[in-house]
């Protein structure tokens, strides 16, 4: 058994985002995202779906084409092959994700 924290965040990577895996399993990954202040990422096609839950921060994504903001507590769900990217993410706070991606 292996006790995680997801807070306080480690030191950030210096641009772009660096992703720690808790858990993986037969169909399930869990993993914590770091975001440097000002990330911007993708595109990504991924073969899971994808539930993502902002922990720390506020964020704009691009999803389908279509801009969505989140903030510290909201999550969405992205569906499997479902093109999406950060477009920003904020310095102070900086922003923790927690994703979980299934099948």
């Amino acid at each position: 058994m292996e006790i995680r924290r997801l807070f306080p965040e480690p030191d950030l990577p210096c641009g772009g985002e660096r992703f720690e895996t808790l858990l993986e399993t037969q169909g399930l990954r869990i993993e914590r995202i770091l975001s440097a202040p000002g990330s911007a990422s993708g595109p990504y096609d991924q073969d899971m779906d994808e539930w993502v839950l902002l922990l720390q921060g506020e964020a704009l994504l691009e999803i389908e084409g279509e801009r969505v903001n989140l903030k510290a507590g909201e999550a969405l769900s992205i569906p499997a092959h479902a093109r999406h990217r950060v477009l920003d993410t904020s310095a102070d706070p900086s922003c923790i994700w927690l994703a979980v991606h299934f099948r």
